[in-house]
């Protein structure tokens, strides 16, 4: 690498202000200084793996802007990467600014690879979805090398950060064999971990050989997504025991990797009350010292299948506004199938009006500007510029043009048509006559 730094942080560490920092601070109307203090500290992450090319560098922390992941991939069931490609196309589109490639069927290398040439968003992975299919054996065949080495790969060809279970440990084990959870562990990845354990007698080589793939990350400038396999899989275990010992440990965890100069995101929850989600947010931040939380939703209620784009829309809003700094999408077919093209563009509207609304109520600089605007081009009955500024322009505009006034009042809707309220104080405002029959 033909720089005088392994990663970001170490070059903030330095006083140096990387080509990323730079588009971060234009991008978020920051000065770099701000942005490279708090890549120094830990409290943003712009996770950029020099490999990946093209890519469009993005801060990641509770004081930037709200950030959106998609999670796509093949499955046995749904296996086309053809479409695949057509969903992350449609989320780059939509203003996605991360892609998590979950695929676990067939040659999943090509199609890593190819997001890392032709993808500008981030993109993420978690490489033990990865090493089943990557060796062709069974997960009580695979060794903690053959682990690491599929980290090494993923780093090798080019994604900017790796979700890796390195906080459950052993002592996990009996902690779920007490049955005192509902849901245990629904964590992908944490669940392999936990049945590796179970069937080798040997540790998490996530954790046992984390100094080793600290080096690998810090090599190739990958971020490390501590992911959490204890999340609550539903309300009944929403912040328990086995929860927030696990975050423990990932505050421990993140300490270690910032020693070795290595970004760090931390993941969270889950199915969490929306009375408990903003002192997780709290309780995260003070325990991994402010290092940027990545949640799931939060979904709040567990009853809303084929609707949790909603139930995750409610809970993301809160946790954003409260702290958390990056949301996953949550699409209307979770717990129910692998998304399609529509159920991925659903999810992020969904996921970026809850970011949106989060950056008015943590008062970012501009984060309302474009609202304003909406209110200026709806008080002059301006169509064209509301859909300008709507997020979702296309799906506004067909809903009208389906829809429009029988008489053909282009300054009204089919809803209020003359009985409009805007129409009637423009008019009375302006001394006009105000006719309605």
């Amino acid at each position: 690498m033909n720089r005088q730094y392994h990663t970001q942080m170490e070059a903030a560490r330095m006083g140096i202000v990387t080509p990323e920092m730079e588009i971060v601070a234009k991008n978020e109307g920051r000065t770099t200084e701000f942005i490279r203090e708090h890549v120094a500290k830990g409290q943003i992450a712009i996770p950029a793996n020099p490999r990946h090319k093209g890519l469009k560098p993005n801060g990641i922390g509770s004081m930037l802007k709200t950030k959106i992941n998609v999670n796509l991939g093949v499955s046995r069931d749904c296996k086309d990467y053809d479409i695949e490609m057509e969903k992350v196309m449609s989320a780059v589109n939509l203003g996605a600014e991360a892609i998590m490639d979950l695929s676990s069927h067939g040659n999943t290398q090509p199609f890593r690879q190819l997001l890392c040439s032709k993808c500008p968003a981030m993109i993420g992975t978690v490489p033990i979805y990865d090493s089943v299919i990557h060796y062709q054996r069974d997960l009580a065949d695979l060794t903690a090398k053959d682990f690491i080495d599929v980290v090494r790969l993923h780093a090798e060809d080019g994604v900017d950060f790796v979700t890796l279970h390195c906080g459950i440990t052993r002592k996990t084990i009996s902690q779920i064999r007490d049955g005192s959870r509902k849901m245990n562990i629904v964590s992908r990845g944490g669940s392999l971990v936990f049945a590796w354990m179970a069937m080798t007698g040997h540790e998490n080589p996530f954790y046992e050989y984390y100094d080793e793939i600290l080096e690998i990350c810090r090599e190739h400038d990958v971020t490390v997504s501590l992911g959490d396999a204890c999340r609550p899989g539903c309300l009944a275990d929403a912040t328990d025991p086995c929860q927030i010992e696990e975050l423990i440990r990932l505050g421990e965890l993140t300490q270690r990797a910032w020693d070795r100069d290595v970004q760090v995101m931390v993941e969270g929850p889950g199915h969490v009350p929306m009375d408990q989600i903003a002192a997780n947010m709290k309780v995260q931040q003070t325990i991994c010292k402010g290092a940027p939380f990545y949640v799931l939703g939060p979904l709040v209620t567990d009853i809303a299948p084929g609707y949790d784009h909603i139930t995750a829309a409610i809970g993301g809003a809160i946790a954003a506004a409260s702290g958390a700094a990056f949301l996953c999408y949550v699409t209307p077919a979770e717990h129910l199938a692998l998304p399609n093209v529509e159920d991925v563009r659903q999810g992020i509207i969904a996921s970026k009006i809850a970011a949106h609304a989060a950056d008015i109520a943590k008062g970012l600089p501009g984060a309302r500007d474009q609202d304003d605007r909406m209110a200026d081009a709806r008080r002059k009955l301006d169509w064209d510029a509301q859909f300008l500024e709507a997020l979702d322009p296309e799906t506004a505009k067909a809903i009208r043009d389906s829809r429009a006034p029988e008489d053909d009042h282009s300054d009204t809707c089919s809803m209020c048509g003359k009985f409009c309220a805007v129409r009637s104080m423009n008019k009375a405002l302006a001394g006009e006559y105000i006719d309605i029959l």
